[in-house]
């Protein structure tokens, strides 16, 4: 059995919650979260001790603990990305597989960084929201697409990777700029495309579900909403990249996800003017 470890900003979150049961199951008992580290303890939150214990996964005191021990790493933070590059420099030059959950990191830079420190030390690496993975997106069958409009639960702090990283596999990484549509209360970003193709992502609150409009060059129009145990194909994902060492999502889509993300917060002080990507 191989020995997962966890790090993270503090223990008692969704992820981390579930993680373990879905990675045991899909691995066929073959990797098991054993080992955990969590920063600080959150107020309102089970305390990281009292988390393991329920668990049933040991605490260790120290990120450099957890890296020694483990085979595989997952640094988790889901909901704090700005604590992703200080919680995965040890993981990165591990030289073990690593993932870091969504959302990879605040800014390109950071982004960049985590690759280049990865590489360096010869650690396979990625990041990826679940969404990507949803059947209906994996199983769709167009060819040149030239407009998306996405929509989706949640705020854009913490939920817009799940609808660019699924525009950014569908349309590619050659994003020129991005401009803010929305209001405080229904966020909206337009992302263009350096050849004129442009996609659109908005929130629209927790009836919202994910779902995606799109036409291709030809004409052709489809509508998606996600149905799909994108989760379990994304654990499935995680395992394989374990086992194998290969990332499923190319470094360059990763930065440009971060870019968009970085971007669209500095669009949003300047509503309806193009923001240029670097």
């Amino acid at each position: 059995m191989k020995k997962i470890g966890f790090i993270d900003y503090y223990l008692d979150e969704w992820h981390a919650e579930k993680y373990p049961e879905w990675i045991e199951t899909a691995s066929e008992g073959r990797m098991k979260v054993t080992y955990a580290y969590g920063m600080t303890n959150l107020e309102g939150k089970l305390s990281n001790a009292a988390w393991c214990e329920k668990k049933g996964i040991q605490l260790l005191d120290s990120i450099e603990a957890v890296v020694e021990q483990s085979d595989y790493l997952i640094v988790l933070s889901p909901d704090h990305s700005e604590f992703h590059e200080e919680l995965s420099q040890l993981p990165l030059q591990s030289g073990k597989p690593t993932y870091v959950d969504k959302t990879f990191a605040p800014d390109r830079a950071a982004a960049i960084r985590m690759f280049e420190l990865a590489e360096q030390h010869g650690t396979p690496m990625y990041s990826t929201s679940a969404l990507r993975f949803a059947a209906e997106y994996t199983e769709l069958n167009m060819e040149g697409i030239e407009s998306i409009c996405a929509l989706g639960p949640g705020s854009f702090e913490t939920y817009a990777i799940h609808q660019v990283e699924p525009i950014v596999a569908l349309m590619g990484t050659d994003v020129q700029r991005v401009m803010w549509t929305g209001t405080p209360n229904a966020p909206s970003l337009v992302i263009g495309f350096t050849d004129g193709r442009q996609a659109t992502i908005n929130h629209y609150g927790p009836n919202c579900p994910f779902s995606m409009a799109l036409r291709s060059e030809q004409g052709e129009s489809q509508f998606l909403k996600i149905d799909s145990n994108f989760f379990g194909a994304f654990i499935a994902n995680l395992v394989r990249f374990f086992e194998t060492g290969v990332p499923a999502v190319p470094r360059e889509e990763t930065i440009a996800i971060a870019a968009i993300l970085e971007y669209g917060k500095k669009a949003a002080a300047l509503p309806f003017q193009w923001v240029d990507l670097p």
